[in-house]
């Protein structure tokens, strides 16, 4: 049992595993705020694209 506990204590898997998730579900969050930024930016610039084509220039 002593040599069991031992060598639980020393076993790193399971630490490096669980870090491994932190990291991808930091990169997941990162990745899903800038798309969800970008496809804002980009709604407003093509709704002003469209009110300027839609809106003749004056001559």
């Amino acid at each position: 049992m002593k040599n069991f506990t031992k060598r639980f204590l020393r076993d790193n898997k399971g630490v490096t595993a669980i870090e491994y998730g932190l990291i991808a579900g930091l990169v997941v969050l990162v990745i899903a705020t800038s798309v969800g930024s970008i496809g804002t930016n980009l709604n407003n610039v093509l709704s002003d694209l469209a009110g300027l084509i839609k809106t003749p220039a004056a001559s």
